[in-house]
């Protein structure tokens, strides 16, 4: 048991970057592609309809604080992974980075899910009709990422132990 924390304070400098850059980056792919490519939603536009000038320009800030935020945490995770660089203690590990990255970017998707779609009711992953089906889904997802980043964990872990 010992031997596994201590394992695993050598391997937290890597999971709090990759988490940090799964917050971030996950948090980009909703922006771009969802926000912007597809169109299906914008930050307020469940509260605030793009029927007008004003609105749309709302929107179009708001959206722009969302991507500061998903700048924010993405060169917080660069930083962190910068500073695991420059430390001899921490252990590296594809499978543990891999896992951080999809652990953080499942977390933006059910804290985002569900603070913005379902507390909030700010937006929808996709408007309309079945659109708490979309929601769902995007809450499944997140939460399928998470289940898969930890996982990768428990195997990296695993893996250290037996290497060790």
């Amino acid at each position: 048991m010992e031997a596994n924390s201590g394992l695993f304070s050598k391997r937290l400098p890597l999971i709090s970057a990759g988490i940090f850059l799964g917050l971030g980056l996950g948090g980009f792919v909703d922006g771009i592609v969802l926000h912007q490519i597809l169109q299906w939603h914008h930050m307020l536009s469940n509260v605030r309809p793009l029927t007008t000038d004003s609105n749309l320009d709302l929107n179009m800030v708001w959206d722009g604080l969302f991507h500061a935020l998903d700048w924010v945490l993405t060169v917080t995770g660069v930083v962190l992974l910068w500073r695991a660089g420059g430390s001899k203690d921490v252990v590296w590990s594809s499978q543990t980075f891999g896992g951080s990255l999809l652990m953080g970017a499942g977390l933006f998707n059910v804290v985002e899910g569900i603070i913005d779609h379902q507390i909030l009711g700010i937006h929808h992953v996709k408007p309309g009709t079945h659109q708490l089906a979309w929601d769902l889904g995007f809450l499944f997802l997140g939460a399928l990422l998470v289940f898969i980043g930890w996982m990768m964990l428990q195997k990296g872990n695993s893996q250290l132990t037996v290497d060790s």
